[in-house]
């Protein structure tokens, strides 16, 4: 997979906060979080357990010592969005990107997705699963539905994706730090590709990745609930929600090049 952007590996060099997700993963958890650090771009891995209820907390008790790890706990179950929002508070590194803990989507692609990033091609990059990627067979009616939702959330923001559902967002940090996110599950998805696509001045790369789905009988927990949540949440922020509530802070005062 070849971009048209290159960057020396030293810049990449320990600039990256991954934020995990994390509810009811006991089985894959520490594997995933091991990959993610023996990776030369993490910075830090900031974990945030949404109140799981089988041993993932056991599980994540053997990472307290690692000083790269920052271990967060929600009381209760409040969703992945909710999850995602609270370990973007908590990041410092340069770079910011979305990791499931599921083995779904490989760390080896963090310098793909963040090479347009340091090039200063763009402040977002998303990693698309449909861009010509091998792969294991995946889902027909859930690709299909992924592609469904791209289309309508292409529709409404006017930015021609490939793939808005996917996990791999990276994001520059002041960047994703400056936007108010509210979406408490997956509704955050679409949440972030609107309130960025609505700035009209934030740049969104996409680069293809890898892309191994797992089964529903190994836990994947996405049902065609949450497909009608997207859309919902497409509608919500793309015509209705109030713009300037969207971020923080103007983008003149954000977007200041290091």
């Amino acid at each position: 997979m070849q971009l048209d952007v290159s960057v020396n590996k030293n810049e990449l060099k320990e600039k990256l906060s991954v934020v995990i997700p994390v509810y009811n993963e006991e089985k894959t958890i520490l594997k995933i979080v091991e990959t993610v650090l023996q990776r030369p771009e993490t910075a830090e891995v900031i974990i945030i357990d949404d109140a799981s209820t089988d041993n993932t907390a056991t599980k994540l008790k053997e990472l307290e010592s690692n000083q790269k790890v920052k271990l967060l706990y929600q009381k209760i179950n409040c969703g992945k969005g909710a999850a995602i929002t609270k370990g973007f508070k908590h990041a410092t590194a340069d770079y910011v990107i979305i990791q499931d803990a599921d083995n779904e989507y490989n760390p080896d692609d963090y310098p793909l997705v963040l090479a347009p990033l340091v090039a200063k091609k763009a402040e977002v990059c998303y990693g698309s699963r449909f861009m010509g990627t091998p792969g294991v067979a995946r889902y027909f009616a859930h690709e299909m539905g992924n592609k469904f939702l791209t289309l309508l959330s292409n529709i409404f923001t006017d930015v021609h994706l490939s793939d808005m559902e996917t996990c791999y967002k990276a994001f520059r940090r002041e960047v994703i730090q400056n936007i108010n996110l509210e979406s408490q599950r997956f509704g955050i998805e679409v949440e972030v590709t609107a309130k960025i696509a609505k700035s009209r001045c934030l740049r969104i790369y996409e680069v293809p990745i890898s892309y191994n789905p797992r089964r529903y009988d190994e836990g994947k927990k996405i049902t065609w609930k949450d497909g009608i949540s997207a859309i919902y949440h497409i509608v919500k922020y793309n015509c209705f929600a109030k713009k300037s509530d969207f971020y923080r802070k103007s983008w003149n005062e954000v977007l200041i090049q290091k």
